[in-house]
């Protein structure tokens, strides 16, 4: 047995499953669930074979009203509130390190 397995994530995006549940499918071009839409701007694929990764988890602890918590693993300090309508294009440029860090 092997007692590590590798990826190519150069870090992982946390998405809050119980916020974006509650937000629902209200995100990008073609109304989808925030995971998604923010997988398909960061080019980042399920498994770890990705550049990236982005994952829901249960959740944060923080619950904004009408938003979903965000977590980057490269900055645990700063979390972004995402609500519907959100400027999906310039949040992926921070999340995968073209933009803004904040």
């Amino acid at each position: 047995m092997k007692g590590e397995v590798r990826a190519r994530w150069s870090h992982v995006v946390l998405v809050c499953r119980k916020c974006s549940k509650k937000v629902g499918k209200a995100f990008g071009p073609k109304d989808q669930r925030l995971a998604k839409a923010l997988r398909k701007r960061l080019a980042a694929r399920k498994g770890r074979k990705s550049p990236i990764g982005v994952v829901e988890v249960p959740c944060l602890d923080v619950c904004p009203k009408k938003a979903v918590m965000v977590v980057d693993s490269r900055r645990p300090g700063r979390w972004h509130v995402v609500r519907p309508g959100a400027d999906l294009d310039a949040l992926a440029a921070r999340l995968d390190g073209r933009g803004d860090p904040g």
